[in-house]
């Protein structure tokens, strides 16, 4: 259980003594309880929800792949369109969507289908594979290939600071990078044992030595406990697919470290931040990019 304040919950039972039980119970989870006509209507508010959801989140997804295409800074792009008071709710992109309450039509009741609802799916159920290329291209560009590089994971559930995996994007990114040939772990403070189509994933128990020793390591869930800003120092490239190390802080990226290129806080993203630090009378070069925001800029 987390301490999130707690969510008004609708119900309405098939009688009305249903629709009383149901409210007394609700009642000792949460402060309000808001009475459907029926209880067609109760579970259509959930589809209602469900898919405006899973539609924002498409259509900001869609963003971060264009924005990163253009070199547009999207994190940005967020933080002033939400200062607006009304006509926009800020909704932030990701490696994909899950969850138990997965987007659905009425199509098996009314003949119809809900057109933008299956093209948001669309759009979400390509973001691993979105992923994926990045990773790629982010080794290629430091010289590695997927085929032999260690991959670590960080964070394999569908939501923050919970250990329920049910439609994970975590699943099909691992899955993808060992087809690729990558060899994969993970790290999660949820999740003690992990296994992709029955295949067990080695478990990361130190995770800034893991982080040091893996070629890429991929924020995919930003839990509490992850101390991102140290693990940009440790990691070799870190991409992040949420952004908190954008949202937190303007840039990662500090310069090299003795022995290793100047790769501190690689972070999802699509274009190249290239940027040189005077050290001793000598430039260091390192990049820092963003895989879902594509910032670019020259720091001195």
């Amino acid at each position: 259980m987390t301490s999130a304040p707690p969510t008004p919950q609708g119900d309405r039972g098939l009688t009305p003594a249903c629709t009383e039980s149901a409210a007394a119970f609700y009642g000792r989870l949460t402060d309000k309880v808001v009475r459907a006509r029926g209880p067609r209507e109760a579970e259509t508010v959930q589809l209602l929800e469900t898919n405006y959801r899973h539609v924002n989140i498409a259509l900001v997804n869609e963003m971060a792949v264009l924005c990163n295409d253009l070199g547009v800074d999207l994190w940005d792009v967020i933080r002033c369109a939400e200062t607006k008071p009304f006509g926009f709710q800020a909704f932030r992109p990701g490696p994909g969507v899950g969850g138990h309450a997965v987007p659905q039509d009425l199509t098996g009741h009314s003949g119809r289908t809900l057109r933008m609802v299956e093209l948001a799916q669309q759009v979400n159920n390509h973001m691993p594979q979105y992923v994926i290329q990045r990773a790629a291209t982010l080794l290629n560009e430091h010289g590695k290939s997927a085929r032999g590089a260690r991959v670590l994971l960080l964070g394999v559930t569908y939501k923050q600071d919970l250990a329920d995996q049910q439609g994970s994007p975590a699943h099909e990114i691992a899955l993808r990078l060992m087809e690729l040939g990558a060899s994969v772990s993970y790290h999660d403070p949820h999740v003690p044992a992990w296994s992709v189509l029955d295949r067990p994933i080695p478990r990361a128990d130190s995770l800034y030595e893991a982080a040091a020793d893996a070629d890429l390591t991929i924020l995919l869930q930003q839990h509490r406990t992850y101390d991102l800003q140290g693990l940009s120092v440790k990691a070799q490239l870190l991409l992040d697919t949420r952004g908190p190390l954008r949202r937190g802080r303007r840039t990662g990226c500090e310069g090299g470290r003795p022995g290793r290129p100047g790769l501190r806080g690689l972070v999802a993203s699509g274009a190249r931040r290239r940027y040189r630090k005077k050290a001793g009378g000598a430039h260091r070069r390192g990049y820092c990019g963003r895989l879902l925001n594509g910032e670019r800029s020259v720091h001195p």
